[in-house]
């Protein structure tokens, strides 16, 4: 006599479901600010990776992975800016500002991501929605 089939399974194999497997809101915050603070340190490469990683993950992390890579880019393009004025000797100003401003706003929206809040750069190009 051949043993019994094996009984349905309603999960896929392992146990492990299809898709990206939402975050909760606690780790939604968690990488938010993360995302925000590295851009202080390693530019725009934080907030892409954080963008590429997590975008399905959930809407929080999203929206600020998304601002926070609008606005490194945006402050990418600054800097360059600031480079190439540098011939005219107004550059080392624009270089300058562009990180100050870099600094200030990665911190403002890194406290608010770990506060839960939603927040939106000033000054920034849209590039990623």
């Amino acid at each position: 006599m051949p043993p019994p089939p094996p009984p349905p399974q309603s999960q896929p194999p392992y146990g492990a479901p299809y898709g990206p497997v939402p975050l909760g809101p606690a780790d939604e915050k968690m990488w938010a600010t993360f995302i925000h603070v590295g851009g202080i340190f390693f530019g725009f490469v934080p907030a892409l990776i954080g963008y590429l990683a997590l975008r399905d993950r959930g809407p929080f992390v999203r929206a600020h992975a998304a601002t926070a890579l609008n606005f490194q880019l945006t402050v990418l393009i600054a800097m360059i800016a600031g480079m190439v004025l540098l011939f005219v000797l107004v550059g080392a100003f624009v270089l300058l500002a562009a990180a100050v401003v870099d600094l200030i706003f990665s911190i403002i929206a890194a406290i608010k991501a770990s506060q839960g809040q939603w927040y939106r750069y000033p000054l920034t190009i849209t590039f990623v929605r």
